[in-house]
C-alpha cells in the first residue's frame, strides 16, 4: 500500500523538524510527503528545505494566505493545496499536523489495519500532551473520535466523502458522512502520538463563538448542540464556553449559514448522535 501525506503549516519553527524526523524514521516510509508552507514568518519553510534535499519523497509548497488562524478553513485550504500537486496513485492519503511526534511503527500499524479490512475509512492513534513533565492522552474528544492532527483515509472513502471541508468542524463531519456511507473507523489506542503544541493554542478570540457555529453547520439541532457544547466546557475546563457556544450556534442559524451536509445525511447525525448519547447513559 502506498501512502502519501500531507502537512500544513504555519509558522511551525518550533516543531515541525521533530515531526519531519518521525515522520523519515518510519519503519514503512510514505512514498510522498507534501509540506504546504502557509505564508508563514518564521524558519518553517527554510527548516522543510534542510530535508528536502536529504529526503526525495518530501517536498516543499508554498501558499499565500490570511495570517489570521481560525479553525478549520486555513488548514483544510492549505491541505488541499497540498493535495493538489500530488498524484493519484496512492492508496492511503494523511493529513498530518506539523507539531507531532510519531512512534516509529505508527504508519507501518495503519497500514495493517487498512489491510485487515476493506470496510475501514479511515485509522488514526491517540494524541498525548505534556502535563507536569509527563505525556498524558489529550482527552477532548470520545475515544472512537480520531483527531484531526493525524488521519488517514483509503482513497475511496475519502473520495466518496467528498474530500475534507475548509470549515470547522471538517474533522467530525468527515467521520459522519463516512458512517453514513457504512464505513468503519479504527481508533488505535496502542498509537501514542506526541502532540507538542496545545489544541486551539493559536486561534484568534472570536474562534470560540464558531464552535457553536460548527455544531449548527453539523446538523446537530439545538438540543443536541447544548449536549456537546456543556461536554466540550466542561473537558476544557471552562464551563462559560458553553454560553460563548450556544451564542455561535445561534449567530449561525440567523445567519443561514450552510451546512456539511444534506438534509438526508443530517437525519442520520441527530439519530447517529442520539443513539450514541442514549448509550452512553445506559451502558
Amino acid at each position: 500500500m502506498k501512502y502519501y501525506v500531507v502537512i500544513p503549516a504555519y509558522n511551525e519553527q518550533d516543531f515541525i523538524e521533530a515531526t519531519l524526523q518521525s515522520l523519515v524514521k518510519q519503519s514503512v516510509l510514505p512514498t510522498q510527503v507534501v509540506v504546504v508552507n502557509d505564508s508563514s514568518t518564521d524558519k518553517t519553510a527554510e527548516i522543510v528545505n534542510e530535508f528536502v534535499q536529504k529526503f526525495d519523497f518530501i517536498r516543499l509548497v508554498n501558499k499565500q494566505s490570511s495570517s489570521i488562524h481560525l479553525p478549520g478553513s486555513k488548514v483544510i485550504r492549505a491541505f488541499q493545496a497540498g493535495l493538489d500537486v500530488l498524484d493519484d496513485a496512492y492508496d492511503i492519503i494523511v493529513k498530518l499536523d506539523a507539531d507531532l511526534i510519531l512512534p516509529t511503527t505508527y504508519f507501518e500499524t495503519v497500514l495493517q489495519h487498512f489491510k485487515s479490512d476493506s470496510q475501514i475509512a479511515m485509522v488514526g492513534g491517540v494524541a498525548l500532551i505534556e502535563k507536569n513533565g509527563n505525556w498524558v492522552v489529550e482527552s477532548l474528544t470520545d475515544t472512537d473520535h480520531i483527531r484531526g492532527a493525524f488521519k488517514a483515509y483509503c482513497k475511496t472513502a475519502f473520495k466518496q466523502i467528498g474530500g475534507l471541508k475548509p470549515a470547522m468542524g471538517w474533522d467530525t463531519v468527515d467521520e459522519l458522512l463516512c458512517k453514513f456511507y457504512n464505513w468503519k473507523i479504527k481508533v488505535d489506542t496502542s498509537l501514542q502520538v506526541k502532540h507538542l503544541k496545545p489544541t486551539g493554542a493559536v486561534y484568534d478570540a472570536s474562534a470560540r463563538y464558531k464552535q457553536g457555529g460548527a455544531f449548527y453547520a453539523l446538523g446537530y439541532g439545538l438540543v443536541i448542540t447544548c449536549i456537546a457544547s456543556a461536554k466540550l466546557a466542561m473537558k476544557k475546563g471552562k464551563p462559560l464556553l458553553f454560553l460563548d457556544y450556544i451564542k455561535g450556534f445561534f449567530k449561525a442559524k440567523a445567519e443561514g449559514k450552510e451546512k456539511l451536509v444534506t438534509p438526508e445525511q443530517e437525519k442520520f447525525v441527530r439519530k447517529y448522535r442520539w443513539q450514541k448519547i442514549k448509550n452512553k447513559l445506559f451502558k
